[in-house]
C-alpha cells in the first residue's frame, strides 16, 4: 500500500482502507478520498493524559477511500518501515504516516527527551503493516548487535525498533572537542539487537548543555 515517488513523496495506493497521517501532509489525491483529523500523542485515556502532561500538540489525520494518496511534508526524505508485530519509536515530528492497523501511543524518553528541548514523551508505532518516517537527509539505518553497542548524538536520532535498550552517557562529542557546546554532553547509548535510524542532520538540541 505504501510506495515512494522519488525519495521525498508518499504515495499511498486505498481500494477503501485508511491510512493515519500526519495533519496538513496530503500534497494530493485521485479517487474518492474522506479525511478526519484525529487527536496527537496516542489513542486512548493514556495518549490523552500523555498530552496534557507534554501539552503535545501534534494532529494525525485518518484518510480513507478508493484511489491514490500523495503525501509530504517540507521537502523531507522519507523512509519506510516495515513493522512484523514489533515496535517503532519515533519522534512525533518524524512520523509522516501509518497503516491504520497499527497501534500508535506514547513511550517516556525521559532524560533524552529533557536534552532535547522537548517532552518526555516519545511516539510509538507497533503492529503489522508500514509505517514512514521522515529525516533531513537520507536516515541511514545502523544494525545494533550483541557486543556491538552503538553510541547517537541526540539531534541525530530519529527512531528504532527491535529489542534494544537505552543509556545515557555524557562525554566529549565533536561539538564540545571544537567548541561549539556550552557544558557536559551527552549521547545516547544502544544495546542489543535492533535498528536505529539517524539522520545526516542534527536538530537544534540543549545536549551540549545538559
Amino acid at each position: 500500500m505504501f510506495r515512494l515517488q522519488g525519495s521525498r513523496v508518499l504515495a499511498v495506493d486505498m481500494t477503501g482502507d485508511a491510512v493515519k497521517a500526519k495533519n496538513g501532509s496530503m500534497v494530493a489525491y485521485d479517487g474518492r478520498m474522506a479525511f478526519k483529523k484525529l487527536s496527537g500523542g496516542g489513542e486512548g485515556v493514556r495518549g490523552m493524559v500523555t498530552r496534557r502532561l507534554t501539552g503535545e500538540q501534534m494532529t494525525v489525520m485518518e484518510v480513507k477511500g478508493h484511489g491514490t494518496c500523495w503525501f509530504a511534508d517540507r521537502a523531507s526524505e522519507i523512509t519506510l518501515v516495515g513493522l512484523r508485530g514489533d515496535t517503532l519509536y519515533v519522534e512525533s515530528s518524524n512520523l509522516l504516516a501509518a497503516d491504520a492497523g497499527l497501534r500508535t501511543g506514547t513511550s517516556f524518553t525521559g532524560a533524552r527527551g529533557a536534552s532535547r528541548g522537548n517532552g518526555l514523551f516519545t511516539t510509538t508505532v507497533e503492529g503489522h503493516g508500514q509505517a514512514a518516517i521522515m529525516s533531513h537527509g537520507p536516515a541511514v539505518a545502523l544494525r545494533v548487535g550483541a557486543g556491538f553497542p552503538l553510541t547517537v548524538d541526540p539531534g541525530a536520532y530519529v527512531a528504532h525498533q527491535g529489542n534494544l535498550r537505552q543509556s545515557f552517557q555524557s562525554g566529549v562529542t565533536f561539538r564540545t572537542l571544537f567548541g561549539e557546546g556550552g557544558g557536559e554532553a551527552f549521547q545516547i547509548r544502544f544495546e542489543g539487537d535492533g535498528l536505529v535510524y539517524v539522520q545526516p542532520s542534527e536538530r537544534n538540541t540543549i545536549a551540549g548543555d545538559v
